[in-house]
């Protein structure tokens, strides 16, 4: 079985009492925000190996750096091939750092995107437009309503109820 769908198996298991599910997680966030303090202290460091190096390079066990290649697999620039990996699959952790900032945003993420080693790589001011902006891209903007006796909006210039509001 690849390592992904036993680290599926175990973080998204409904019958798991809910306590128990909530000290996996908050362990799990733990480590994560203890990686990710790691890679934005030196971001163009080239951190690559196979899943169980980098494990052991970060002190966790082979599960929890599946689950951590998981979350940020969308951020790589090169994505790892999560589906499939074993312990022995190389993987690497070149992260592009705007995406990533933005993912963290989409996440919810705030203990990894207010850490303080994003001050090193975007000024406050990009900080800000990167955040503004991943918020509003899931913004829904709804039109105008076309009432029936405005022009249509194809530019035929009929009304829309002769045209294409039949």
């Amino acid at each position: 079985m690849a390592l992904l769908e036993e680290w599926q198996k175990v973080a998204y298991n409904e019958k798991t009492e809910k306590s128990q599910l909530q000290r996996f997680w908050q362990n799990y966030f733990f480590l994560e925000k203890g990686i990710y303090e790691k890679l934005l202290t030196n971001p163009d460091e080239k951190v690559e190996g196979s899943v169980k190096e980098l494990a052991e390079k970060y002190q966790i066990s082979v599960m929890e750096m599946t689950g951590f290649l998981d979350g940020i697999n969308d951020s790589l620039i090169e994505p790892n091939p999560i589906e499939t990996m074993e312990e022995d699959t190389h993987v690497s952790l070149a992260f592009d750092k705007v995406k990533l900032y933005k993912n963290m945003v989409d996440a919810k993420a705030d203990w990894l995107y207010d850490l303080p080693m994003w001050d090193d790589i975007f000024d406050a001011e990009t900080k800000k437009a990167l955040y503004l902006e991943q918020k509003r891209s899931g913004t829904v903007h709804v039109g105008k309503k076309v009432g029936r006796n405005d022009p249509c909006p194809c530019g035929s210039g009929k009304k829309y109820k002769h045209c294409c509001g039949k």
